[in-house]
């Protein structure tokens, strides 16, 4: 108790001469975007941070496309400005406005596969404020440029959006934000889903690689209505994907205890 006064006369007295510096080291909570998808919000604690950089990694078909469209529907009726930055113009406005994406409401910039304008168009997003969801495409490149990616350009954007309610979201082949990613989910594909299947969420535990955990969920298709229709295309016989989605970052601790016994 008197250890607990000391420390408060001690703050008051260093805070009338110096300001309230103790507060600067203060964690703010941590706040959330959800992604649309229930059981990726569970996974991740409550969708994706805001104020912080998150990574969707996974090969093509592994629904990283219908993942970023139900991001971008969510983030609408939730009111956020929304900006997609697509460096290879592989963004399908047909399937994302059947998903619910309102094009009034996104400012898409198109890059035409030129990795300096994506890059320096998503800074210039970031630096200037006020969006609430910025994505960053780069799904279609290889994933050797991919790794090649040089840090500072994470590290920039990382600072630009610390303490902002922007959620960042970079979309690749394979995992390039690296240490700057607070969040990244790893997807793959394990099989389609046809006509009337049922869709399906599955979701793996980060920690146990053999627990699984199926649970249905909200279906991402790509079309809304799956009638016959005059000019037959995949689309239409392609229902869903049944997903495979493993959080990658952040681990979390196990609840098994290590004891260490003292040797004599």
């Amino acid at each position: 108790m008197n250890q607990a006064l000391a420390k408060a006369q001690i703050e008051a007295n260093i805070t009338s001469r110096f300001g309230s510096i103790f507060k600067i080291a203060e964690k703010a909570p941590a706040d959330f975007l959800s992604s649309g998808i229930a059981e990726i919000d569970a996974l991740t604690g409550g969708g994706l941070p805001r104020g912080a950089i998150s990574e969707i990694v996974g090969a093509a078909s592994s629904g990283r496309a219908s993942l970023l469209s139900a991001m971008l529907a969510d983030a609408m009726t939730r009111s956020e400005t929304c900006a997609l930055v697509d460096t290879s113009d592989s963004f399908d406005p047909a399937s994302a406005g059947q998903a619910g994406v309102d094009f009034n409401s996104l400012l898409w910039v198109r890059c035409g596969n030129s990795m300096e304008r994506a890059f320096k168009a998503t800074d210039f997003l970031l630096q200037s404020g006020g969006f609430g969801f910025v994505a960053l495409n780069l799904a279609d490149i290889t994933a050797n440029y991919a790794r090649r990616i040089i840090s500072s350009w994470w590290f920039r954007f990382r600072r630009a959006i610390e303490n902002t309610p922007t959620t960042f979201v970079v979309i690749s082949p394979v995992a390039c934000v690296r240490s700057c990613a607070s969040v990244i989910l790893e997807m793959k594909n394990n099989s389609a889903i046809w006509q009337a299947s049922s869709p399906v969420w599955q979701t793996k535990n980060p920690v146990d690689d053999t627990a699984m955990h199926l649970t249905k969920g909200r279906q991402i298709s790509l079309v809304k209505d799956s009638r016959p229709s005059s000019s037959l295309t995949h689309a239409y016989l392609l229902r869903a994907l049944h997903v495979q989605v493993k959080l990658a970052k952040p681990a979390t601790w196990t609840e098994d205890f290590v004891r260490f016994h003292q040797v004599s």
